[in-house]
């Protein structure tokens, strides 16, 4: 298995798959918008400062603060 890191640390035009999720209150939240263990995702943009970042996820783009991509875990698409 790859190396997991955080969402948040994705450059723009990153492509990977989410491995899991940290629990916490936005949990359910992120898994009802189809960020799902084992959905492909890629890092769209970033706004000027770094914060928030838009992922392109299951068809549709997600805008995300960088402290709640702290709680997922991806890995790098091959």
């Amino acid at each position: 298995m790859d190396t997991l890191l955080p969402l948040s640390k994705l450059k723009t035009g990153t492509k990977a798959l989410i491995s899991k999720h940290e629990d916490n209150d936005f949990k359910h939240t992120l898994l009802e918008m189809g960020c799902l263990p084992g959905e492909p995702v890629w890092v769209e943009m970033l706004a000027p400062m770094g914060d928030p970042m838009a992922i392109s996820i299951a068809g549709y783009y997600l805008s995300i603060r960088k402290k709640d991509a702290e709680k997922i875990w991806v890995e790098l698409a091959p």
